[in-house]
């Protein structure tokens, strides 16, 4: 499986106000290992930066002056992610993005989800994490990467970080067969009959640990009224 993991950085937070893509950054996975491939670029937007939006990445119009426009790195940068799986932290915020930017220069572009599938590491962190932050910074804390470098946002810099924190994030889903396809129509059920060979072993649990079990059954009584034990012991008790 290809995998690109990648980040954007804009000159504001809505598209639709106009804001435009300044800058990407890719890290390409297969079988859920970098190969060393990156995608890096800086784009001209032509507009300016909303109000604190340069500051968070550092980026400025001049530095940007003699960049690229979108619409000249467009087809290097749709040829680098054609076809595979877009591993993207907010994936609504990036794709929204960069679906505006490819509808300014024509139909013929379609969308990113054309394109590619799309794998959300926000959903999947706020499934595992659920009330807690899960932003990248606080993923790299929680997942144990180092992002002590990462003092502005920049694409490719946050893309090879949420390629770590992806990666420890599905750590094991692969290895148990997540990631297969599961043929359930030729799947067949068998039954196992298991005959017992011998007499079972008697055990004899400790006066001490009865009386343990009994004093915590009670108090359970007493906050609830009933617990599950007393259904159990019902159902055992002879007809």
């Amino acid at each position: 499986m290809r995998q690109i993991v990648l980040d954007t950085e804009t000159t504001g937070l809505e598209w639709k106000k106009g804001n435009r893509v300044v800058e990407i950054g890719c890290v390409e996975l297969v079988e859920r290992r970098p190969t060393g491939r990156t995608y890096h670029q800086y784009i001209r937007p032509d507009c300016d930066f909303e109000q604190g939006a340069a500051e968070v990445t550092g980026l400025s119009l001049e530095f940007l002056a003699d960049k690229p426009p979108f619409e000249e790195i467009a087809d290097a940068f749709l040829a680098f992610i054609d076809g595979a799986e877009l591993v993207i932290h907010n994936a609504a915020f990036d794709v929204g993005f960069l679906d505006y930017e490819l509808s300014r220069l024509g139909p013929h572009y379609g969308d990113i989800r054309a394109r590619a599938r799309i794998e959300d590491s926000l959903l999947l962190a706020r499934q595992r994490f659920p009330g807690q932050r899960n932003s990248l910074d606080a993923l790299c804390k929680r997942m144990g990467v180092d992002n002590a470098h990462r003092q502005l946002h920049g694409a490719l810099l946050d893309a090879q970080l949420l390629a770590e924190v992806y990666l420890a994030l599905t750590a094991g889903q692969h290895e148990i067969g997540f990631e297969a396809p599961v043929d359930t129509g030729r799947s067949v059920a068998h039954r196992v009959i298991v005959q017992p060979t011998g007499v079972r072993p008697a055990l004899r649990v400790p006066d001490a640990d009865l009386a343990l079990h009994a004093a915590r059954v009670a108090a359970i009584r007493t906050r609830a009224g009933r617990c599950l034990w007393d259904a159990a012991e019902e159902a055992a008790l002879p007809a």
